[in-house]
Formats: structure tokens, C-alpha cells, sequence
């Protein structure tokens, strides 16, 4: 593959200079990637002074050398790459990974060439300490010396302790799991190494986790945590992904039960190893005996609720995930967990008024180096696995309709997407008729607000006012609950918890036929014919135009960065222009009603509570309702956009199948529209998008790696190895040289703990790969021998 190749350049803001400098291909590295600086160790300073802004666990670590002919006249070279999986326990194997590098360099001379001939004349290694939040750097000069010491944030030089370096090498090994298989986190020149090659190598992890488990808080959690415990933050995260993606929770288990000893909230932690391991007689008991101790921790709550679930019993959860609500008000995801056990016990609006009270905070992105202009980006791919692949040039297959492309979902990150997520499964559960039901019965809208208002100020002219208030009256204060009650402060002043502790409402039903105010609508005929892409201009005449999705509105709120809790101005606005759609049911099917845009909820932002109450006018009192948050609001606009361009595709494809017509899209819509299908639940529509988008020459490795998911979950070996191949070689071509953990893996272990994996293996050997293919598939399978994954023996 040529190495002028730059692929998803894009998400850099520069392209390579326009500088024709000599030498530069015979500096360059055989197959290690690497990016040419302008000017010489302009990366290194560059890392310095970003040092304060890493917030959590900090950006892949940086390898910068510079290379020398060590002819006079002849300038040096500096260039540099991203690394994660190097062991940072000590300078000694930092800097082997640099003298590794002397031998990368391809020796293109020979006794009668005049070439002259590079070699890597220094190095500096570069690895970020997420828990003292200094920079641990590592010097040396070949030939010559190691020199090895500390940055901090002013860009001071310290000397590297011992503790640094434990807390570096977990830091380290942190990044190379969470950042492994993250398709949103993407940097040219990232090579990606596995962290841990030995049974040794975890042992010595383990030991170091221990020892800084108490300091796991200062690493930072996940964006939906929004205070790091000892319990929820990056290490524990690490830990259980590691462990959890090969299902060999022993090793894990027997580190919590020592931690638990000092920390009785690990408890959590402990019982879900031991239910990874099916002892669910021994969880329950570690369970039981810790509520004793922390009976105000949610993440031992949650463990025992998602343990109920699986026995069916979701209203023993329920309490419990009310209980986690009390305990933990200001966190996500114990709103969240209750919102989901309401989905289940089929209590919508309930639900919904849950998902109302989310507390939502703004997305942090991964912690990312700061770009910079280049020379030249090397990216080299000469691997035999690299010939099955397509070029990496656009073609037509990466063009798609604007109204696909403009979809706001995809965009969604943090909290975001996670209510996001449990909007979606509401509407598959109901549909979008009867969740627009649910909104109006649970929420004020905007046209019952100005109605009620203009009746006010209608009967206030008028003089027909209700009498003055007494002064003992405290109707105007009055306080509109989750569940929909109204409470004046004399009767209960715990606003916060007192929808928890309200009886389950019951499910909201209502007719098919029926608008979200309840009136009858009439049946339409046939089916018209709707088309979203260029495509259905080659059909025959008579066909209508098409439809598309205009946005006016703000970018979705998920992009904004820094964490905190979201206002109203991190707010996304979507307007669209009214079509009729079909209406989507909860199977996505067409049924007779148009898909109706959901019309405007009252927010906070245009009224407060003691307007909209005025108990003196009932036929549109709002006691039993309460205000829409503005960004739950968004998300309905969100979702109609989703379900109206699904309703269009499914119309098309119903339409062209009738008419005997081939239905074609090009890659990147049928990948587009794979998404949507998953985002929307409907698995079966989503794999068959997937499986037309490989019928195109596209680049792109999201719809194998969505396909191998969906067989692995089938249990498809065949087709689960076929796709892993192709995924392999996706991988390799981005310098993830990897075995575990990567979405291969999972899917491998996935299958053999139900077939063995020995039958995985000789499926390979029955496809009759070349010999390179077969070694880089085989290096998976043998990561399961070596640390005895379930299915490693049969």
C-alpha cells in the first residue's frame, strides 16, 4: 500500500505541508507508522504544554526520535508516533521499545550505492502518569546513555520515584485496555501492543492495582459518573473490562476479597465476579452481609437489582432501584437504572417521568494530543493480510443523501446517548403514537400552557376572577411531584424523593386510531411512494417527490466538552419541515396513521410551576402534570427524526419489492441505515443493511465488525470467522497489532464457551488461509490457551 495513502485525514485540521524535502522515504520506517515534524522536537514541546489540560487518564503515550546520517550538511529528522501497550514499569523496557526502533529503519543501500544511510540517532519516550498527573519521560541517546525523569504541569523537572513508576505502569496498562477498542477515539500513527503477553505480566498488574486502589478515584470515571469513587472510576472499569470480555473472573475475584476487607463498597465489585463465575449462592451472601455495612451504597443497590432481574423479579428491583435513588440523587446512573425497570414492569409514563429527572451532564472526550502540522504522516502496510482489503480511495459508495447524513443521533455521547438509548427502547415497546400519548398525559405542552393562559387573562379582563387568596393559602406554591401529585410545602417538603415513594401508575393504553389528543383519525388508502435517495429516480413515472429532512437547529449537545451539569443553552433545537409519514408501531411496521411530529412541551425556560398551577380554572388544571426538561425535549425531536427517515426506508423497500425493482443505495447509506436499524431495535432490518453495505467496494470497517457482534451473538461460527478475518485486517491496517482486548477476541470467546474453540480453530484451518492470515487469526485462539479462557480445553 502506498505510503502516500492518508487515511480519515480528515479528523486532523491539517494536511501535509506542501514541503519536498530529500530523504525523507529513506528515513522513513518499514512498517511502523510515524509523522514528520517541521520542526525539530516541536512534538515534545507541544506534549509539555498540553500537560495541564489532560483531565482523566490522559492521551496515548508518544515515541519521538530523531534520525541522522551523521554526514555533515545532511539536516536531521524528527518524527514521531502513538503508542499504548509498551510495559512503562522501568526505564530499562522504555527504552528497549526505542532501540527496538533502530532496526525499523528499511537498509536500502548496498556497497555501491552513494544513498546514505539513516539511523536513529536519539529517542525520548513519553507516558503520562493519570494519578500524580506528571509526565514521565525517558531520554536516550544510541550510542550512549538512559536518562530518566519527570515533567509536571508547569514543565518543571522532578526526579521518577519508585511510586511514579508503579502508578505510570497502571496508567499505562489503564489506556491500552479502555482505548483499545474505542471506535470514537481515532489518531493517525497510533500503534496499538498488547499490555499483557504472561500470565506473569497480569499477576504483577494485579499486584500493582491493589496497591494504588485507594487512589483509583484521582484516575477520573466514566463520562455518565459524575463523582469518582473507589468503586466507579477508570481502574475498577479497567479491571472488570479485562477480566470480564474473557469471562476469567477468578483472578479478579480473589483481588476484590482482600480489598473488601478494607473496603466494605468493593462488595459490589466482589459479587459481580462471583456471578461472572455462576456462584450465585456466595454472591448473594456477600450481598447480604455488606447491606448491613453499606446500606446507602448504589453500586451495591445495582448489583442486587440486576441479580433480580435475571431471576425475574423486577418489582423486588424496583425497590431497590428506588432505594438507589435516595442514596445517590445526583448520579445518572441510578435514574437511569430506575427508568429502565419501569420499561420493564410495562409502567410507561412512570418511565417517562423518570427519565425527566435524569441529571445530565456535558460529554468529556478522551484526552487527545494537540495537532500539529507535518512534513509528511507515514503510513506503511505491507502485511499480506492488507491484500483482501479495498483501496482506501473515495468512491461513489462514500457519498450518501444529506437527510441521512444529517441524522443528530449519531452524535449523542455521555448521558446523552444513554437517555437517549432508553428512549429508543420505549418507543420499541410501545410505539410512537402511544408514547406521544404517554408525553401529553404526563407533561405540560406548550398549547395547553398558552390556552390555559389566554383563558386567565381572558377572565381577568372580564372581572370574573376568583377572589383574593387568604394568606394561609400556599396554592401558588404548590409542588408537582414525578408521579404526578400536587403537595403544598405545609404537607411534604421532600420534593426529591417523594415520586419514589408513590405507588406504580398504571399503563396508559389507548386506540390505535387515535391522535395524541384522542380524536379518531381517518384511515389512509394506499401506501404512497416515498424516497430519500437519488436512487428511486430511475423508477418508472408517477412516482412522488422526495422527502427530506431539514435542520436548522443547534449542533446536539453531546459535543460539548467539560463536565458539569448541562443548561438550558447546551441545548440542541431540531425543526423540520411537516410531511406525512407513516406511523412506526413498536415492530416497526406502517399502520394506517401518519407519523406524527411531536409537538412543543412548556418548558422551564418559558414558564415556572406557579404559573402554569392556578387551581381555579379546572377544565385545564396541570396538577397532574408536571414541565418537560428542554433537553428530554430535543431528544423527542431526535427520535422523530430517526423514526421518520426508518418509516421512509421501510416504504421504499415495501414499495420496490411490489414493483419487482432492485432496491440500491450506496455503502455508506446502507451503513448509515445499519445504525439506525440498531439504534431503533430492529436487529433483523439493521444485519441485512450491514450485509448489502459488504456488496460495495467501501472502506470501512464498522459494518464486518457490527455483523461479526450479531453471528458471534447467533452463535454462528462459520460466518463469525469469515467477518473476524476481515476485521483483523482492518485492524492490522491501523497498527492495532493487539490480541486481547479487541472485538475479535470477545466474539471468539463468546463462541467458544459454547462450541470450544477448538472448533473455531479447525474452522480456520478448513478455509484454507495463507499461512500470514491463518498466524495473525491463530494469535486470538492462542491468548485463550495461554491465560485458559472457558472453552480453551474442548
Amino acid at each position: 500500500m502506498s505510503t502516500q495513502a492518508l487515511p480519515n485525514t480528515a479528523s486532523y485540521a491539517f494536511s501535509p505541508l506542501p514541503i519536498m524535502v530529500n530523504g525523507l522515504t529513506e528515513a522513513s520506517f518499514k512498517d511502523i507508522p510515524e509523522i514528520f515534524e517541521v520542526e525539530l522536537g516541536e512534538s515534545l514541546t507541544a506534549r509539555t504544554e498540553s500537560l495541564s489540560s489532560f483531565r482523566e487518564l490522559g492521551p496515548p503515550d508518544l515515541c519521538h526520535v530523531v534520525k541522522s546520517t551523521g554526514r555533515a550538511g545532511q539536516r536531521d529528522f524528527g518524527s514521531y508516533h502513538y503508542i499504548s501497550g509498551v510495559d512503562a514499569s522501568s526505564s530499562a523496557s522504555l527504552a528497549a521499545y526505542i532501540n527496538s526502533l533502530t532496526y525499523a529503519i528499511e537498509d536500502s543501500s548496498a556497497w555501491f550505492s552513494k544513498t546514505p544511510q539513516w539511523k536513529v540517532k536519539n529517542g525520548c519516550y513519553c507516558c503520562f502518569n493519570a494519578f500524580s498527573r506528571v509526565d514521565i519521560r525517558i531520554d536516550v541517546k544510541i550510542p550512549g546513555g538512559v536518562a530518566a525523569y519527570v515533567i509536571d504541569l508547569r514543565g518543571e523537572r522532578h526526579e521518577a520515584t519508585p511510586e511514579i513508576w508503579q502508578e505510570t505502569y497502571v496508567s499505562a496498562i489503564l489506556r491500552a485496555i479502555l482505548y483499545s477498542d474505542d471506535p470514537t477515539y481515532f489518531l493517525d500513527a497510533y500503534r496499538k501492543l498488547d499490555p499483557i503477553v504472561s500470565r506473569e505480566g497480569e499477576l504483577r498488574f494485579l499486584q500493582a492495582a491493589e496497591a494504588l486502589f485507594s487512589k483509583g478515584w484521582q484516575v477520573g470515571s466514566d463520562p455518565e459518573i459524575q463523582v469518582a469513587t473507589n468503586v466507579s472510576n477508570h481502574l475498577t472499569a479497567g479491571i472488570m473490562k479485562y477480566f470480564g470480555d474473557s469471562g476469567r473472573y477468578q483472578p479478579v475475584a480473589n483481588l476484590f476479597e482482600k480489598l473488601s476487607v478494607k473496603e466494605p463498597e468493593v462488595a459490589s465489585l466482589l459479587a459481580r465476579s462471583y456471578l461472572g463465575m455462576n456462584e450465585e449462592v456466595k454472591a448473594v451472601q456477600i450481598m447480604a452481609a455488606a447491606m448491613r455495612q453499606t446500606p446507602q451504597s448504589y453500586t451495591l443497590l445495582h448489583a442486587q437489582c440486576d441479580f433480580l432481574r435475571t431471576k425475574g423479579k423486577n418489582e423486588w428491583a424496583l425497590k431497590l432501584a428506588r432505594q438507589a435513588v435516595n442514596c445517590a440523587p445526583s448520579e445518572f446512573v441510578t435514574w437511569e437504572k430506575l427508568a429502565d425497570l419501569y420499561i420493564d414492569l410495562g409502567q410507561f409514563d412512570s418511565a417517562l417521568l423518570t427519565l425527566n429527572s435524569c441529571p445530565m451532564f456535558t460529554f468529556n472526550g478522551r484526552d487527545a494530543h494537540r495537532v500539529l502540522p507535518a512534513v509528511k504522516v507515514h503510513l506503511p502496510f505491507h502485511r499480506p493480510i492488507g491484500d483482501i482489503l479495498p483501496e482506501r480511495h473515495k468512491t461513489e459508495d462514500d457519498e450518501a443523501e444529506p437527510a441521512l447524513q444529517r441524522l443528530p443521533a449519531p452524535g449523542l455521547r455521555g448521558t446523552w446517548a444513554r437517555a437517549y438509548a432508553l428512549l429508543t427502547r420505549l418507543v420499541s415497546h410501545i410505539g410512537w403514537d402511544e408514547l406521544l400519548k404517554t408525553r401529553s398525559s404526563v407533561f405540560v405542552m406548550e398549547e395547553e400552557y398558552r390556552m390555559q393562559k389566554a383563558q386567565g387573562e381572558i377572565q381577568q379582563a372580564l372581572g370574573s376572577a376568583a377572589s383574593p387568596q387568604s394568606a394561609s393559602s400556599d396554592a401558588g406554591n404548590a409542588i408537582i411531584h414525578e408521579d404526578g401529585s400536587v403537595v403544598r410545602p405545609s404537607m411534604d417538603d421532600k420534593a426529591s424523593t417523594r415520586a419514589l415513594m408513590s405507588p406504580p401508575s398504571p399503563k396508559l393504553k389507548g386506540k390505535d386510531n387515535e391522535d395524541v389528543n384522542g380524536n379518531e383519525l381517518e384511515p389512509h388508502a394506499a401506501i404512497p411512494t416515498i424516497r430519500i435517495s437519488t436512487e428511486s429516480l430511475r423508477d418508472k413515472d408517477g412516482e412522488s417527490e422526495v422527502t427530506k429532512v431539514e435542520e436548522d437547529g443547534e449542533s446536539v449537545p453531546a459535543k460539548d466538552k467539560g463536565k458539569g451539569k448541562a443548561t438550558e443553552d447546551d441545548d440542541e433545537t431540531v425543526e423540520e419541515d411537516g410531511v406525512s409519514n407513516h406511523a412506526v408501531n413498536g415492530n416497526g411496521n406502517a399502520n394506517g396513521a401518519d407519523l406524527e411530529k411531536p409537538s412543543q412541551a412548556a418548558g422551564e425556560g418559558e414558564q415556572n410551576v406557579n404559573e402554569a398551577f392556578t387551581p381555579t380554572q379546572e377544565p385545564f388544571s396541570f396538577s397532574n402534570k408536571r414541565l418537560c426538561e428542554r433537553w428530554l425535549d430535543n431528544l423527542f425531536m431526535v427520535l422523530y427524526e430517526d423514526l421518520r427517515v426508518w418509516t421512509i426506508f421501510r416504504a421504499e423497500v415495501a414499495h420496490f419489492k411490489t414493483q419487482h425493482v432492485a432496491y440500491r443505495k450506496t455503502g455508506l447509506e446502507w451503513e448509515i441505515l445499519g445504525d439506525l436499524g440498531l439504534r431503533l431495535h430492529h436487529k433483523e432490518e439493521a444485519k441485512e443493511a450491514y450485509q448489502r453495505c459488504l456488496d460495495s467496494n467501501r472502506y470501512s470497517v464498522k459494518p464486518w465488525a457490527k455483523l461479526m457482534e450479531i453471528y458471534a451473538d447467533e452463535g454462528d461460527i462459520q460466518r463469525t470467522v469469515q467477518t473476524a478475518i476481515r476485521v483483523a485486517a482492518y485492524q492490522y491496517a491501523d497498527y492495532t497489532e493487539m490480541s486481547y482486548p479487541t472485538q475479535i477476541a470477545r466474539a471468539f470467546f463468546k463462541l467458544g464457551q459454547i462450541h470450544g474453540q477448538a472448533k473455531i480453530s479447525f474452522t480456520l484451518l478448513s478455509m484454507g488461509l495463507p499461512e500470514p492470515i491463518l498466524k495473525i487469526m491463530d494469535n486470538y485462539l492462542q491468548y485463550g490457551k495461554k491465560f485458559k479462557v472457558e472453552g480453551y480445553d474442548f
